[in-house]
C-alpha cells in the first residue's frame, strides 16, 4: 500500500480506480454508465439508452432510432455528459436500482467497451 493510499484512508482504491467511477475534471463531464435499453411505446423503431451516475442519483437518456442510414451504431458501456444534461432521480427505488446497476457495469466494463 502507498503512503498517498494510507493517508487517504480505507476507502480509497488507488486513482486509476477512483478516475474510472468519477468526473473527467478536465471537462467537468460527469462520466455516466448504462444502466435500462428500452424500446419506445410511443414511436415505432426508436430505442431509448438511460445512463446513471454510481450513486444512482442523476441520470442521462439518450433516445436512438433502429433504423438508420449507417453502420456504426455503437451503444457503450459509459458515456461522459455535461452536469446541466443529467437529470435527478427521485424515486429512491429507482435511484437504488440505477445505482446497483451502473457500479456493477462500472465494475465489469470499462467506458468505452462496445455493449
Amino acid at each position: 500500500m502507498t503512503a498517498h493510499a494510507r493517508a487517504a484512508g480505507p476507502g480509497y482504491f488507488g486513482p486509476a480506480v477512483e478516475d474510472k467511477f468519477m468526473a473527467d475534471t478536465a471537462t467537468d463531464e460527469v462520466r455516466v454508465w448504462l444502466v435500462e435499453r428500452t424500446y419506445s411505446d410511443d414511436e415505432q423503431n426508436l430505442i431509448i439508452l438511460t445512463y446513471a451516475t454510481t450513486d444512482g442519483e442523476r441520470y442521462f437518456r439518450k433516445e436512438r432510432a433502429l433504423t438508420s442510414f449507417t453502420d456504426a451504431r455503437e451503444t457503450t458501456a459509459a458515456v461522459e455528459v455535461e452536469p446541466t444534461n443529467l437529470g435527478d432521480v427521485d424515486d429512491p427505488d429507482q435511484r437504488a436500482n440505477y445505482a446497483a446497476e451502473a457500479k456493477r457495469m462500472a465494475e465489469v466494463h470499462d467506458p468505452d467497451d462496445v455493449i
